[in-house]
């Protein structure tokens, strides 16, 4: 048997399991950047001038800075100032749902903004307050029409993930790495690591494809691909 495909083959067990630390970190910072990502929009859309200006910086540093710097930023510098101990693997999800809420924060601005502005006024002709009708008649709206965009950040949050095993987290590509410098099968190694990425990145997109399709709204045209 050629000496790529032993390798691969003794190799795949413990980069799959990789992939399990991948889908972990990825699914962490998808949900971390919609908990922070969704107040944003409604900040930027219905807050004062002072909120939108607090949240423009936010979005554009988090929006500006390579995840590379943001990642050794948090992890060497301002938690150990803070002198909380968190493993590169918290900090991984923090950074990229940090980042993630930023994008998020956008496509959940945009979705609000696409839907119109009668349906605020009927809300609140009928009695409920802004905050009310925002948040049951806007945001059910606005996250069903937001999927399209949060597929295509699910495959940008897939991509950036392989960049923290700069901080050693045991990801795909940590693992890659590691078996590959023992071996010196770098070729085949890499190409197997970019194929479960691009399997990942499969799964994930037609499972929110499915989503979409089942909580499409009537009359409305699909956005962000």
């Amino acid at each position: 048997m050629p000496a790529f495909l032993t390798a691969i083959i003794d190799a795949l067990p413990y980069i799959l399991q990789g992939s399990l630390v991948t889908i972990v970190v990825v699914l962490g910072a998808l949900a971390l950047g919609l908990l922070l990502g969704v107040p944003l929009a409604v900040g930027q859309v219905y807050g004062g001038q002072l909120l939108r200006r607090t949240i423009q910086v936010y979005v554009w540093f988090f929006r500006g800075v390579p995840l590379l710097v943001l990642l050794f930023l948090f992890y060497f510098g301002l938690f150990s100032l803070l002198q909380i101990n968190l493993s590169a693997f918290s900090v991984a999800i923090i950074v990229l749902g940090l980042i993630s809420s930023a994008y998020q924060s956008q496509i959940f601005r945009g979705a609000i903004l696409s839907l119109s502005e009668g349906q605020l006024k009927a809300a609140r002709a009928l009695g409920m307050s802004e905050t009310k009708a925002v948040v049951f008649i806007i945001l059910p709206q606005a996250l069903r029409l937001a999927i399209p965009g949060w597929s295509n950040e699910y495959s940008i949050i897939l991509k950036d993930s392989a960049v923290t095993y700069a901080l050693g987290v045991a990801e795909i590509m940590a693992r890659t790495h590691f078996v590959a410098t023992r071996t010196y099968q770098h070729l085949p190694l890499y190409i197997t690591a970019g194929l479960i990425y691009l399997l990942l990145t499969y799964i994930g997109v037609k499972a929110l494809l499915m989503l979409e399709e089942k909580v499409r709204i009537p009359g409305f045209s699909h956005q962000g691909h």
